[in-house]
């Protein structure tokens, strides 16, 4: 059931003000916006570019006088109404700088079956300042079936820990199939990246190991160390560069890693391959999944 319908009858009130955009008396349809700001627009250009308006004129109306123009009142607010209308009738848009405004835009584009504004929108989303919430991107292109733009904001989320309270209000609005592949890709990244630590050439298992040049019995507790390090790291912000472009120069557990030596004091080898190493991790982070 329509929650908006025609009121023919309501008077303009002194109140009341027509847009400067929308106040041509050639105008047949007067819409009112929650907050007395009236928008006269042509019928026709409701009819064809408005699922919801094209059915509502289909329905018998009310006797008016034909000099008087239909008179709609809506739900949206003035800048809600003046931006859509501005949409459908070809006139310079408002810019889309928060995603609360994006939401309530297509939020009304949608009640109103509206795809020419709900497809302006979808590019308006992949431009700043909306590129930096890429949690609020992926919940208007999964909603909305945007199947690229989920993605790259999919890849944009893994700098989030998605985990973190800040962030469930948001995931909470998202459907269930969309979020779950959001939670999956965050996991799998951590959890590949922690089984590809635990393979060969890594160093794997707890048995007691060996120094390659002399032999004598080593510990490999550093390493077991900071690879735990790292999965905490990925857990948190799964993209992985904070692992690679400071975490295993700066982090204790790093230092205390690349300066392991063998115990026997005649030998003292260094026991891990710092640049080989890092060279391995980046390349097991650069093979794991980046979009859902």
């Amino acid at each position: 059931m329509m929650d908006t319908e025609p009121s023919p009858q309501i008077p303009v009130k002194k109140e009341d003000a027509f847009h400067s955009l929308f106040s041509s008396p050639d105008a047949d349809v007067i819409l009112g916006a929650n907050g007395h700001t009236l928008f006269r627009v042509h019928s026709w250009t409701l009819k064809t570019t408005s699922g919801w308006f094209r059915s509502l004129f289909s329905m018998p109306q009310l006797c008016v006088p034909s000099n008087s123009p239909e008179t709609i009142t809506l739900n949206e607010d003035a800048y809600t109404l003046e931006s859509l209308l501005r949409m459908i009738c070809g006139l310079p848009i408002n810019p889309l700088t928060s995603y609360d405004d994006v939401d309530t835009l297509l939020f009304a584009a949608e009640k109103y079956e509206m795809p020419g504004p709900v497809s302006l929108i979808r590019i308006l989303v992949m431009t700043p300042p909306l590129l930096n919430q890429p949690l609020r991107l992926y919940a208007a292109a999964s909603r909305f079936g945007w199947g690229e733009e989920a993605k790259y904001a999919s890849t944009q989320s893994l700098v989030l820990d998605i985990y973190a309270p800040e962030y469930q209000p948001i995931l909470r609005k998202i459907g269930t199939n969309a979020v779950l592949d959001l939670i999956h890709l965050h996991r799998e990244r951590r959890e590949g990246l922690r089984r590809r630590l635990n393979e060969s050439p890594f160093v794997t298992g707890n048995e007691v190991a060996y120094c390659p040049r002399c032999r004598w019995a080593i510990d490999h507790h550093t390493w077991r160390e900071l690879k735990y390090k790292v999965v905490l790291e990925m857990d948190v912000r799964p993209l992985g560069d904070t692992v690679l472009n400071d975490g295993l120069a700066e982090w204790s557990e790093a230092r205390a890693c690349w300066e392991a030596k063998c115990p026997n004091t005649e030998c003292t080898c260094v026991l891990y391959d710092k640049t080989e190493t890092l060279r391995l991790i980046q390349e097991c982070i650069d093979s794991l999944p980046k979009t859902t």
